[in-house]
Parts: C-alpha cells; structure tokens; sequence
C-alpha cells in the first residue's frame, strides 16, 4: 500500500474522528488547533492594529517600529518555546505557546496596517480636516476604511502563519493537529508515518479553508459599495 493510500485510509478511518483510548478525534483536535490559532491572532490584531494605526496617522516612529517587529520573524519558534516553557514551568505552557504564536502574527498585522494607514493620500487627509474633522474622526472614517485591505491582508497572513506553526503545542504536550504529527514520529514504522502525514494533510487542508474564508470576508468588507459606506457614515 502506498502513502497516499494508507493516509486516505488514516483519513477515512471512522475511528480517528471519534474519541478513542489513544485520545480525542480529528474533530477534537481541529477545534483545538484553531482555539490556539484564533486566540493568538486576537491577541495579536489588539497589540498590533492599534499600534500601527497610531504610527501611520501620526508617522511617528514607523519605521522603527515596524523593522523591530519585523525581527519577531527570524525568532526560531520551537526554540523560543522551549525556553519559555522551562523559564515558565508546565504549569503555564498554554501561555507559553500562545506568546510564541503572537509574536508571530504581530509582525504582518502591525505592518500592513502602518503602510495601509501611512499610504493614504495626504491631500484626502487635509481635506479632512478643512472640513473639520477632528484626529480620531479622520483615522475612523479616511484613513482605516481606505486601509482596510491591506489590514486584512495582513490578517490573512498572520492567520495562516499560526495555524502551520500552531502545531509545536504538541511538541510541549498540548493538543491541536499537530499531535497526530508528535505522535506519529514517536510511533514510527509505518502506521506512524501514515498518521504524521494524514495529520500534515489535515493542516493544509485547514489553512486552504481558512485562506478561501478570510479571502472571501476581504472581498466582500472591500467592495466599493462599503468602502463608500464607510466614508460617508
């Protein structure tokens, strides 16, 4: 039997999507593989969008900023992991795991939002304030509507970073879909590489889905009829 045989069998198999003595199903896992990836990201877009909404209206430190949030991107995840974990202790590993996948994300939201915000025309921010528009009211009604894609964009990108990387949890213990990848290494043999790559085909398989759906919510938020809703309301 060949691997593609042998993971569509692992796939189709009835009881890895139900709990069993080795532990919970593919629907158990999935749910939490995207309970790390959404809190990341929520956590993430808080610190971020904020941030590079205020450097991009304000253009104050922007470069400097973002090129430091830029490094986030050459820290070694795994690395960074464990030694949060052993700084942290076990007790906290979730938390560990979850700081890891922020600093992540941050780096594509806070950019793309400083240069959707920064990138605004000035001559449609002073006819703004000719107008009389106050700063805040300027940012919420010019500025974010004409950003907005590029900030969807970027969390189009951080999302997709943390569902592939969210698989290290199992490395420290915790679930998600990487555990199928864990535990299918630490079997070996041929059951345990069928499992580490039906569980690599289930990752890819979510990031495809959630690509098509964060990519479907950017064109309908960026159509022309609500971008002019959004700058009239």
């Amino acid at each position: 039997m060949s691997l593609f045989e042998g993971v569509w069998a692992w796939l189709t198999n009835p009881d890895n999507w139900t709990k069993t003595f080795a532990g919970p199903g593919i629907p158990t896992r999935l749910l939490e593989h995207l309970g790390y990836t959404a809190l990341a990201v929520v956590i993430a877009a808080a610190l971020a969008i904020p941030l590079g909404v205020y450097i991009g209206h304000t253009g104050r430190g922007g470069f400097l900023v973002v090129g430091i949030a830029n490094s986030f991107r050459a820290v070694p995840e795994l690395g960074l992991l464990v030694l949060l974990v052993l700084a942290m202790g076990i007790a906290l590993v979730l938390q560990a795991v979850t700081i890891v996948l922020v600093l992540l994300a941050v780096p594509p939201l806070l950019a793309n939002t400083y240069a959707g915000v920064r990138n605004v025309s000035p001559g449609v921010v002073d006819a703004a304030r000719g107008m009389g528009m106050t700063e805040p009211q300027i940012v919420r009604r010019v500025e974010l509507p004409v950003a907005l894609p590029l900030i969807l964009a970027g969390l189009r990108s951080a999302t997709l970073q943390v569902i592939a990387t969210a698989t290290v949890a199992a490395f420290v213990s915790l679930g998600g879909l990487g555990r199928y990848v864990i535990d299918g290494k630490a079997t070996g043999g041929v059951d345990g590489y069928t499992e580490m790559a039906g569980g690599a085909v289930l990752i890819a398989a979510l990031a495809v889905l959630v690509e098509l759906l964060l990519g479907g919510v950017q064109y309908l938020a960026v159509s022309p009829g609500l971008r002019a809703g959004r700058a009239k309301s």
